[in-house]
């Protein structure tokens, strides 16, 4: 999978020379994408800067830098409503672990769930909420529900298949740590649906848009939510 990174980048590696070689492969395309963007402008920027957003993200102490370049990358892509490209942009801010990084995150999210992108995109976002929420908070039911759901909607064959699954498995992960372990039969799993509300799209969406204000204040947010809702077809 691109985005969800299932296996560790380097979890293949026979030796330490192999990462090493990993590195300075990485380093060498790193390299090649800082000459196309000296000379790119524009909406041809974004690709190069996300690709080299990625890279900066594997590399030691170059987070700072990935940083900088998402940034870039967001503000192109919006201005060319790629909304893609803005949550590839939201990823990279957000891994990059600055002051930002949950802002990026609820932006990611928002924009995800919003528009009709890669769906495993999409569930990559849902996944990190999931990963930065407590045990004990409804908010990571309400991510990976709107995983399943998103999945269901977008997916089709084979990813349907592989990110059917792993939906499934993430939505019953944090069914048994938001229990303690007690939903271990489909009777339990299916009363913490229930009592939760995460089988109704039209309650469980809402909530998540909560969540999202909570993370991030009216006034901070990067866009201007109300228009690009506006700019949705029906």
């Amino acid at each position: 999978m691109k985005y969800l990174n299932i296996d560790d980048h380097h979890k293949d590696a026979e030796c330490a020379n192999d990462a090493i070689q990993s590195s300075e492969l990485l380093v060498n395309r790193l390299s090649e994408l800082e000459a196309i963007l000296s000379s790119a402008e524009g909406a041809d920027r974004i690709k190069p800067l996300l690709d080299s957003g990625y890279i900066l993200l594997d590399l030691v102490n170059r987070k700072a830098d990935a940083w900088k370049v998402g940034h870039e990358a967001f503000t192109l892509a919006v201005a060319g409503q790629n909304w893609l490209s803005a949550v590839e942009a939201c990823d990279i801010i957000y891994q990059a672990e600055q002051d930002d990084a949950i802002t990026a995150l609820a932006h990611g999210i928002w924009l995800g769930v919003s528009f009709p992108i890669d769906p495993e995109l999409s569930v990559a976002m849902l996944q990190h909420l999931v990963d930065e929420t407590p045990d004990n908070s409804d908010g990571a039911g309400l991510a990976a529900a709107t995983a399943c759901y998103i999945v269901d909607l977008r997916a089709k064959d084979k990813q349907k298949d592989d990110l059917g699954f792993f939906t499934g498995q993430l939505l019953g992960q944090v069914a048994r740590r938001h229990t303690n372990g007690a939903c271990d039969t489909q009777e339990l799993f299916d009363i913490w649906m229930d009592r939760l509300e995460l089988k109704e799209p039209e309650k469980f969406l809402p909530r998540l848009a909560m969540v999202l204000d909570v993370l991030v204040p009216a006034d901070k947010w990067w866009v201007d939510r109300d228009a690009l809702r506006a700019s949705i077809p029906e």
